[in-house]
């Protein structure tokens, strides 16, 4: 009869707890909503801390509101950017590719600052990871040719020029920086003399006596 009763207490809590976490679930989901929508409507303002952080606080109760948080990171990233608060620009830039990894608009919103600040280093590593989600996009690989070329890295500006050009053998901007490219590997090419041409010994003249 005893463990009748323990097990039957036991089941009685088990059984509590579900209903508790299943109250507790639309509960959360519900709180998130309304916080979501507070930040929505923040943002339409513009003000972009409050949005922040009522999306951060919407984004812990249900994930599914990190896309959204990642925008406003964005916007203010670009309001920043706007006011030539490039660094505040670059950490909100940061923030929103924690949130959204894949999203390669980020990336290149971020270099596009990073090339304001004539930082071509992560500029370059943030078009390099833009290539490696969208590898066959020339624009891309064209901007990343660009930034080699501003480095002087002669190599790889014609390594990425040459990928542009075939996937797209028309592309303008391409066909000129391969020009460009061409001219300079033949001014930066060592030189080499033309070897004289060989000439026989003129035979010695006899002298008569």
């Amino acid at each position: 009869m005893k463990k009748i009763f323990v097990f039957t207490f036991i089941a009685t809590l088990a059984l509590c707890a579900l209903q508790l976490s299943g109250a507790e679930a639309p509960k959360d989901t519900k709180e998130a909503n309304k916080l979501a929508r507070e930040g929505a409507e923040a943002s339409k303002n513009q003000e972009w801390d409050k949005a922040i952080e009522l999306l951060r606080k919407a984004t812990d109760l249900d994930h599914k509101y990190a896309d959204e948080l990642s925008a406003v990171y964005q916007q203010r990233g670009y309001a920043d950017a706007t006011n030539q608060q490039f660094q505040d620009a670059i950490n909100d830039y940061g923030e929103a590719i924690k949130l959204t990894p894949q999203d390669v608009r980020v990336y290149e919103q971020r270099a596009a600052v990073e090339m304001k600040l004539q930082d071509y280093d992560k500029a370059l590593a943030d078009y390099s990871e833009v290539i490696k989600l969208k590898p066959n996009e020339a624009r891309y690989l064209n901007y990343r040719a660009y930034i080699y070329e501003l480095k002087k890295d002669l190599k790889n500006s014609v390594a990425d020029t040459d990928k542009v050009l075939k996937l797209d053998p028309n592309n303008p901007e391409a066909k000129a920086r391969k020009s460009r490219l061409s001219a300079l590997e033949t001014a930066n090419a060592p030189f080499t003399p033309i070897p004289a041409p060989s000439r026989k010994p003129s035979p010695t003249p006899h002298h008569k006596p």
